[in-house]
């Protein structure tokens, strides 16, 4: 019940931040305070909805290639 909401929450957090970056130039500049806006209103949203799903990988990021390097030899 409660991660239902903290994820309605953060969906909101993310959709608005997003929508103020786009839409306000004042959000995408910097705060003496708070440093660069768009990584607080857009950013950290984001980061903490990645880790209240469970922090799933990109399906590209499973299957990466695996580079094969040459077995050392005794000499």
């Amino acid at each position: 019940m409660i991660r239902q909401e903290l994820d309605a929450c953060l969906r909101f957090c993310v959709v608005s931040g997003a929508l103020a970056v786009l839409l306000l130039p004042a959000a995408r500049g910097h705060n003496v305070y708070l440093g660069w806006l768009p990584l607080w209103l857009l950013g950290m949203p984001l980061v903490a909805w990645w880790s209240l799903r469970g922090w799933p990988l990109p399906k590209l990021a499973l299957r990466l290639p695996r580079r094969r390097r040459a077995q050392a030899r005794r000499v």
